[in-house]
């Protein structure tokens, strides 16, 4: 299935690549320029509609398990100290989604969203370690019923230009129900507490709702 995030992506490259072999079939019209355009179109026009693609994925919900909320490669993993919300150390996942990966994103936890902020920032590489800090992103914090939080952050890069967040404080969220979009891949961070038991190490590929990020204690 198609993300309905990408759906005026869609629309708007298909018009343009059908509008530039139109005009090159008429005016140029030699084939060995014609006919690699149009090939080549066909497959840029496959590889937008791989970008947006939307697996549905039922997950069997655990209110002590962290899923993973994104599809990507874990590159950090690390005890920062939180100044935003808890003010106090917490345990840092990180997840690298690249351009060929799905991009939806979801609730790692269900519970009650107790924050959101958006922030418009760089567009740094999004393994740099300063991008949670400076790029673009959208922060959210969700409170499970044991009082257990979560924050996470989207973290727009050096593609990904426009980040989709569906949260809003005071929502009452489902763990796996989609929280947002990436569009183009980027970054996800979670801030877990430090007592969380992982279950994955740096150098991991996960899948979101289908991969174990940790235990809660």
């Amino acid at each position: 299935m198609i993300h309905k995030e990408g759906y005026g992506i869609i629309i708007i490259a298909f018009l343009l690549l059908i509008l530039l072999n139109l005009l090159l079939i008429y005016f140029v019209k030699i084939k060995l320029i014609t006919y690699p355009v149009i090939i080549g179109s066909v497959i840029l026009f496959i590889l937008i509609l791989y970008f947006f693609r939307d697996p549905k994925r039922k997950i069997i919900p655990d209110e002590n398990t962290v899923y993973s909320p994104a599809d990507g490669k874990i590159v950090l993993i690390e005890k920062v100290f939180d100044n935003e919300y808890f003010k106090s150390e917490r345990l840092q996942v990180s997840i690298f989604m690249s351009p060929l990966n799905v991009h939806v994103n979801y609730y790692p936890t269900g519970g009650e969203i107790k924050y959101t902020k958006y922030y418009p920032g760089k567009y740094l590489v999004a393994w740099h370690p300063k991008s949670s800090e400076k790029n673009e992103r959208s922060v959210i914090v969700i409170e499970k019923n044991n009082n257990e939080n979560v924050l996470l952050k989207q973290i727009a890069g050096a593609v990904a230009r426009r980040i989709v967040t569906y949260s809003e404080k005071g929502q009452t969220v489902k763990q796996g129900d989609e929280l947002g979009y990436i569009k183009f891949g980027s970054r996800v961070d979670l801030l877990l507490p430090i007592e969380t038991r992982l279950n994955v190490k740096v150098g991991d590929k996960v899948k979101g709702n289908i991969h174990i990020i940790g235990y809660f204690k």
